[in-house]
């Protein structure tokens, strides 16, 4: 983990979706998550749940009208082309890939998040890391505006010069 990201969180459990927040003393340099930080978690993890839930209506009621995700080749622009590329993914009963936030950062206004994780394939393998940002609306809910995936390279293990 690089100093960018010395203020790492990852506290979903806000709004009971089982999976445990992280202690003080178990965030780098002990970094409190504010409250708005804690909430988009818990936002980011329940968009999450619905590729693990199968709930593809679920999975686009988190995305603002606006919302960019950057696909394989050209940006997906707008809500309909995103769910369009989303579709096949959440057809079958197992989920291809599950992903989880452990950084989230937010505006002084309130009014941007950034949130970052690993994307998983089926067997825990990390596969990518996501980067979301987040843009709270008028109704004071939580849309995701841009999503990008970057495929995961593993540090190779170090072998000594002769």
């Amino acid at each position: 983990m690089t100093r960018y990201h010395l203020t790492s969180i990852i506290l979903a459990a806000a709004i009971g979706l089982g999976t445990p927040a992280l202690q003080a003393d178990d965030l780098l340099s002990g970094y409190e998550a504010t409250a708005l930080e804690q909430e988009v978690a818990a936002v980011e993890a329940a968009f999450a749940k619905t590729m693990a839930d199968r709930d593809f209506d679920a999975f686009a009621s988190f995305l603002d009208e606006e919302t960019v995700f950057w696909g394989p080749n050209v940006p997906d622009r707008g809500r309909d082309a995103v769910m369009m590329r989303w579709r096949p993914y959440y057809d079958g009963e197992a989920a291809p890939f599950s992903w989880a936030p452990e950084t989230v950062l937010v505006l002084n206004s309130g009014t941007l998040a950034h949130s970052t994780g690993p994307v998983k394939a089926p067997d825990g393998t990390v596969v990518a890391y996501y980067h979301s940002t987040w843009r709270k609306n008028a109704d004071g809910d939580w849309k995701i505006i841009f999503d990008k995936g970057q495929r995961y390279c593993p540090p190779t293990t170090a072998t000594p010069q002769d």
